[in-house]
């Protein structure tokens, strides 16, 4: 069966405390870690906080598995491939754009093998900071899986849909979906075709809703529509199988012969979960101006520093657009934060040409950018009636207030090297 046509069981919420169990019964009562768990399961609890951490962000799961994950041989260095540890970044202050990533259709390679880092900064080591990657692939992990030490994986795809078996149970993540996996999570990816994405990968904090603050208590991304997998068990035994981790930026493997998805039953609230982008209720001005675009707010990743944040998930999605007497598309704009960009589909408003799906670009901290020659004097000239940014439309933005780095593999493959020339239409105006 295609994957289009494979749907699963969801729970609904953000940041709930689940429980969930794939035979009646296996789930202890009363207690978490009972001497003898039912079925004779084994009790493992999977933390993603500090034990000590205020309970209102605390995070933490129980699993109870047919066997527990410590069962599988010493981890080995592997090669990294085109996976890098964030220590020896290139800085370049540059307005950045990448040309689509290709997916080396004549070279099978899974989604772990097609890890590709683009930008990052602080590291893993010291718990803050943030790494970007793409990813491609061409075929499913067959008995092989990945966790990561690191931190948690924020993963958009772009082109082709993920089929993601997890510790904790099944998601589909399609294009125009997203899904987050957090540290530690153990799960492998199956696709059918050619399969492109971007992640944003946060070492510190997990991310969360923004406050909402005067909008109330309603809109931008509802609780109520990320979805988290039910419990969904296999029992393979005498098989060999690869688990990969990533660790401090570097791969390692280790063999183990049974399958690590035979959680029978869990709970907690430390689990992965899908959202629909779609679902996404925009607000804007009806009066004037262009508005900032943390509107677009779906997740944030925050800093210890109230109102900052290590990375924020903004979307650009359908909307209509009402301002009088405005220039509607974005602003020019220097910022004190760095703004790395993807587009899933269609165009971005700002740049028609140029930038394309599966590219990326980056303004980095005080990089000046902003809308290109053609946009801006198409804009100035535009009659301001109701406009709809169409529904084939939807760019995204990773944004940070730490000052991002780019890898090896971004310094030297896919830069638009004429990226500067499309503000260079730009000419005074003025009549004084």
């Amino acid at each position: 069966m295609a994957l289009e046509q494979i749907d699963y069981e969801y729970q609904s919420g953000f940041g709930n405390s689940f429980e969930s169990e794939a035979i009646k019964g296996t789930l202890p009562k009363g207690r978490n870690s009972p001497q003898n768990c039912p079925f004779d399961l084994y009790a493992e609890q999977l933390s993603g906080n500090a034990f000590t951490a205020p309970r209102h962000t605390q995070q933490r799961s129980w699993l109870y598995r047919i066997r527990p994950s410590v069962c599988h041989t010493p981890l080995k260095p592997i090669d990294s491939g085109l996976v890098c540890d964030l220590n020896n970044l290139h800085v370049d202050p540059n307005q950045l754009r990448w040309k689509p990533f290709p997916i080396a259709e004549d070279k099978p390679h899974d989604f772990v093998e097609g890890l590709i880092t683009i930008a990052g900064a602080g590291h893993a080591s010291v718990r803050h900071g943030l790494a970007i990657h793409i990813y491609t692939a061409t075929k499913s992990m067959e008995n092989k899986s990945f966790y990561n030490s690191d931190g948690d994986f924020l993963i958009v795809p772009q082109q082709g849909t993920l089929d993601i078996q997890t510790e904790f149970g099944y998601m589909k993540v399609k294009s125009g979906e997203i899904c987050v996996i957090q540290r530690g999570i153990t799960f492998s990816v199956n696709v059918e075709g050619p399969t492109r994405g971007y992640i944003c990968e946060v070492f510190g904090s997990h991310f969360k809703l923004p406050d909402l603050g005067p909008i109330g208590a309603n809109g931008l991304a509802n609780p109520r529509d990320f979805l988290s997998p039910v419990a969904a068990y296999e029992k393979k035994e005498g098989i060999e199988h690869t688990k990969i981790n990533k660790f401090l930026g570097k791969l390692f493997s280790a063999t183990q012969t049974y399958s690590p998805f035979n959680v029978v039953a869990w709970h907690g609230n430390y689990c992965p979960y899908k959202y629909d982008l779609s679902l996404f209720c925009a607000v804007n001005s009806v009066t004037f101006d262009h508005l900032d675009p943390s509107i677009f707010t779906v997740l944030t990743a925050p800093t210890n520093e109230v109102g900052v944040a290590a990375a924020d998930f903004v979307i650009f999605p359908p909307r209509w657009l009402v301002q009088e007497n405005t220039f509607r598309p974005p602003y020019f704009h220097r910022n004190c934060m760095s703004e790395f960009m993807g587009l899933i589909r269609g165009a971005y408003e700002a740049k028609k040409e140029g930038f394309l799906p599966g590219g990326a670009s980056l303004h980095s901290c005080m990089t000046p950018h902003g809308p290109d020659s053609d946009t801006f004097y198409a804009a100035i000239k535009a009659e301001l009636k109701p406009t709809k940014i169409p529904d084939v439309a939807l760019a995204f933005m990773f944004e940070s207030s730490l000052i991002l780095g780019i890898s090896d593999y971004a310094k030297k493959n896919y830069i638009d090297d004429d990226y500067w020339k499309c503000w260079q239409g730009l000419k005074d105006n003025t009549k004084i």
